[in-house]
């Protein structure tokens, strides 16, 4: 969205208002126009500020057309009475200023969802006006960078509103997002800029125009660097419980939890606890936000290390969750709530029970909420497209790859993988960047020309490098940027010695921006505007000015940093900041056009930095550039698909009363841990896995002929094992009346041991992480002995685009299946998902297909942040896999289907080597590649099979996951 000048903007507003007043969601353009013109109409006229009328138009039609999906929740109403009526908000005063500040920027719809959202967390709290003790502990999962502040900045007000009295915030865990979360809370709340004499600098956001100042809020913190709760505040602060509301943003850190806790204790509790002796404050209601909820509150026992590579002791995880429980458990009337957009962080909430100084653990036993995201985000479903059968789908072409950051044997050059604090960034022996990153900032460059040709100069643009955790070294690659950017600079600006440079821009404008324009522009949801075209000679002529503008900064953890970016002006910020895992996860870049990502020591925090990628970039997503290297990529999918995993399972589990509790048990066992908790935990623990209710895939299979012989062989084993297949050439289902056909060979009640045999023998890649043979048959195995997973469907598919192969002693295949190869992995053969979704039924009798469907359809929910194009999807038709895994393991009672937690289904593939397009090749194989799906019935029995992460070596384990702490 382009910035519109104040005239304007106020009619986009009027405008929307008498929108609203018309009571219709979807107003037509027409409508639109009208509205626009009456609300311009009764503005005044002012020569030097004209309305944009064309503009404000376009505006409103780009808000109406933005939808979202519906949230699920899944809550414990133990201990919880109802209490957020209609006659419960009446009077209040801090939500209906926060929404009109929202209404003057945002779509309505995302202002609903917002009231709608807000509204639910709220009543799932406790009343603060209900008597006696209580405690609410709730989590609320976002997507990344798409909005939380503006959710618990709406739940703040609306909590104030209905008479919790401390609201304490948890802002990350160093200065500049504490300090970031304070400006927006001034904003969204408080309605007035504070300083660090306790005096009101200004009114801000809801308090512009002196708007109510009557009920203007108290705050014991403020926006300077040093603004935290400090012991001169603590020393002088003293409440009392008819005030309004006191608002302390604070960082999570040990020395200032502890203090804020001392002066709870000495200065705001007023009874003490007979039994325990400790002291607490029993009428004043307590609401305490966890921004970040997953990073420093949850007790994982791990160590945050300076740059030196020294723990830091104040950042100790245990101590922080330590603190936030004692803080809770001082008040007799708490509630708290977790906010995270970490996709799996509800994977790792541990459940450390109660003790008498904390009370009880911070894990979310009375609700968890996932948000739906709004049709603009851009997540990484949109970035990275979806997996299905053909391989990844849908996607955005904005990544960049390069590998010239260092030696092919990754040992030296610029940025090697592992290198320590002394490390010189040197290229090729120069001190110098290498061309990938030079090529990254002329991007930069370029995006920010072509902004301010599209009217958006007056916002912030900013790029992100992130190549290493040693301030040492950041400290080099920052000079040579800076170095690198006056050069450009004074060339372009002074018309000396520029024909290079120019060359080199003019390449990568015609050469990349023009096609990637229309690439995207094909892409695009309904909200968004297609980008305008600008010629090369007309980013020329914006370059020198730019150049002029564009900051190098370095970002390591101090609240100055961000603190320009709330300082207002005709002018966007350029910046170009250089930062490493000091960078405080949470805090936002504004106007985030390019990112420059090399790994460092740690898997996890890296891609946690790369999260920050995600979010709306209105007007200007066809400029934004994620230069990085294969690995960021790949494990960027592995994480985004685990997130689809989870999220499926919580859709799953919210029609069937499932608490948070049993969604936290499900989450311990699930295989979606093989992928992340050695990116989380650092360390090789010993997972405890259940597959019941899952499909587990090949999507990297082995290359090698040896490899390729010993799975065909355990194949062959399998089917002569079977014996003569039941149904043969064609399978017949009856789908909704119609006959379904399948082409190949299946089996019924082949036994578990056939099917453990073949898992003992068939050699699945340690690249497909989930599928893990020995894990497979051992689990297999110990359902076996409780009577479950006993007899086996077994389908072999034909009918592809290939060869025919004949197995020795068995069925012939006519046709084998086509896989082709993801031609980014030369190491293995990758593909996308083997099993299409009509396979995965292929055991289900029409009844019960007709039962998964209509369970498919009861667990829809369209969630703008999980379609690969932001799209909104059509109702699906045909049953999705939890839906037919459901049905198959626990039967449908009110459809007289019965449960058979006896029946497994697997699946083999058996792919044709000639026509995957693999380009290292097979060698001399020329027959199948067999790749599997196996399909596991839901089941509630609890068996759990012993994953020990023994099988990587500790030179694999550093290779994948950072080094072993």
């Amino acid at each position: 969205m382009s910035e519109f000048n104040r005239p304007t903007s106020t009619v986009i507003s009027n405008a929307q208002n008498l929108l609203m007043e018309q009571a219709t969601q979807n107003p037509t353009a027409s409508l639109i126009k009208e509205m626009v013109e009456l609300a311009a109409s009764i503005m005044p006229r002012r020569e030097d500020e004209p309305i944009n009328i064309e503009g404000a138009i376009a505006e409103l039609i780009r808000r109406y057309s933005i939808w979202i999906g519906k949230n699920t929740t899944l809550s414990d109403g133990s201990d919880h009475e109802t209490w957020l009526g209609s006659s419960r908000k009446k009077g209040w005063r801090y939500w209906p200023r926060y929404r009109d500040m929202l209404e003057r920027k945002m779509p309505p719809a995302a202002i609903d969802a917002l009231e709608i959202s807000t509204d639910e967390v709220l009543g799932l709290l406790e009343d603060p006006n209900r008597t006696g003790s209580w405690d609410r502990r709730g989590l609320v999962v976002g997507h990344v960078q798409s909005g939380k502040t503006a959710n618990y900045t709406g739940l703040i007000c609306k909590a104030a509103d209905a008479g919790y009295k401390i609201i304490i915030i948890l802002a990350g865990l160093h200065n500049n997002l504490r300090s970031q979360t304070q400006i927006r809370l001034e904003e969204g709340f408080l309605g007035y800029e504070t300083s660090a004499n306790n005096d009101v600098v200004k009114y801000i956001g809801v308090g512009e125009l002196g708007r109510d100042l009557e009920i203007k809020p108290n705050c014991a913190t403020n926006r300077t660097e040093n603004g935290d709760f400090s012991t001169k505040v603590a020393n002088h602060l003293a409440i009392t419980p008819e005030e309004r509301p006191w608002l302390f943003v604070v960082k999570k850190n040990k020395t200032v939890l502890d203090r804020l806790l001392k002066w709870i204790k000495n200065h705001v509790a007023d009874a003490r606890d007979n039994e325990t002796g400790l002291k607490y404050v029993s009428n004043l209601p307590l609401l305490l936000i966890d921004d970040e909820a997953d990073n420093g509150s949850v007790d994982t026992g791990e160590q945050t290390f300076d740059s030196e590579g020294n723990p830091d002791p104040d950042h100790e995880p245990k101590a922080i969750n330590s603190r936030i429980r004692k803080i809770l458990h001082s008040f007799a009337k708490s509630a708290y709530v977790g906010y995270t957009a970490t996709p799996f962080a509800n994977v790792f909430i541990h459940r450390q029970g109660k003790t008498t100084d904390e009370g009880a653990d911070l894990f979310p036993k009375s609700f968890i909420i996932n948000l739906a995201a709004p049709s603009n985000y851009v997540g990484p479903a949109r970035i990275f497209g979806l997996k299905d059968d053909d391989g990844r789908t849908g996607g955005l072409p904005l990544m960049r790859v390069f590998k010239d950051h260092m030696s092919e044997d990754r040992q030296s050059g610029w940025m090697p993988e592992k290198h320590d604090k002394h490390h010189q960034p040197f290229y090729l022996g120069v001190d110098a960047l290498p061309p990938s990153l030079k090529n990254a900032i002329q991007s930069f460059v370029l995006a920010c020309a072509s902004r301010e040709l599209r009217g958006q100069g007056s916002e912030h643009s900013s790029m992100l490098i992130h190549v290493t955790r040693y301030i040492r070294v950041q400290k080099d690659v920052h000079r040579q940027v800076k170095e690198y950017v006056t050069g450009l600079r004074q060339r372009i600006t002074r018309g000396v010695d520029d024909t290079a440079p120019l060359e080199q821009l003019r390449k990568l404008w015609e050469e990349d921006f023009t096609p990637t324009r229309t690439a995207v522009i094909e892409r695009l949801v309904e909200s968004e505007t297609q980008p305008p075209e600008h010629s090369w000679e007309e980013i020329r002529q914006k370059l020198g000015d730019v150049l002029s503008d564009v900051e190098v900064r370095m970002i390591n953890g101090k609240a100055k940093d961000v603190l320009d970016y709330a300082t207002p002006g005709t002018k966007g910020l350029k910046v170009i900041a250089v930062g490493g895992d000091k960078l405080a996860r949470g805090l936002t870049l504004e106007g985030l056009c390019t990112s420059y990502f090399v790994r460092t020591s740690k898997m996890y925090d890296t891609l946690m930095q790369m999260g920050r990628w995600f979010g709306y970039r209105p007007g200007y997503l066809d400029l934004c550039r994620l230069y990085t290297i294969d690995d960021l990529i790949e494990w960027f999918q592995h994480i985004a698909d685990a997130s689809e995993e989870l999220r499926d399972e919580f859709e799953a589990m919210k029609d069937s009363g499932a608490t948070p509790k049993d969604y936290g048990l499900r989450v311990q066992s699930h295989p979606v841990l093989l992928v992340t908790s050695p990116l989380k935990m650092r360390t090789a623990k010993d997972l405890q896995l259940s597959f019941s209710g899952e499909i587990l895939e090949t999507v990297a299979l082995h290359s090698t002929a040896a490899i390729l012989s010993k799975n065909l062989d355990a194949t062959t084993r399998l089917l002569l094992a079977c014996g003569s297949p039941q149904e043969s050439p064609e399978i017949i289902r009856m789908r909704e009346g119609k006959p379904k056909k399948w082409n190949g060979h299946l089996w019924n009640n082949v036994s578990s041991e056939a099917i453990a045999d073949f898992f003992d023998a068939y050699a699945t890649h340690p690249a497909a992480r989930k599928v893990n043979s020995p894990l497979i048959r051992d689990f297999i195995r110990s359902m076996a002995k409780i009577g479950q997973l006993t007899s086996w469907t077994v389908y072999l598919a034909d009918g592809g685009a290939g060869a025919s192969y004949q197995f020795t002693g068995g069925p012939r295949v006519d046709r084998m299946i086509k896989r082709k190869a993801d031609d980014s992995r030369s190491d293995r053969y990758a593909i996308g998902r083997p099993v299409s979704p009509p396979d995965e039924s292929i055991d289900l009798d029409g009844p019960a297909w007709d039962a998964a469907m209509a369970l498919t359809l009861k667990n829809w929910n369209p969630d703008a942040a999980r379609v690969k194009d932001g799209k909104k999807p059509d109702a699906p038709t045909v049953p999705n896999g939890l839906a037919i895994r459901h049905i198959r393991g626990m039967g449908a009672p009110e459809q007289e289907i019965q449960a058979a937690p006896e029946r497994g289904l697997l699946i083999l593939y058996p792919l044709d080597p000639d026509q995957a397009e693999f380009g290292p090749g097979f060698g001399d194989w020329k027959k199948p590649v067999i790749a599997f799906g196996i399909s596991f019935p839901a089941s509630d029995a609890g068996v759990k099979v012993k994953y020990a992460v023994d099988h990587l070596t500790q030179a694999q384990w550093a290779q994948e996951y950072g080094q072993v702490d």
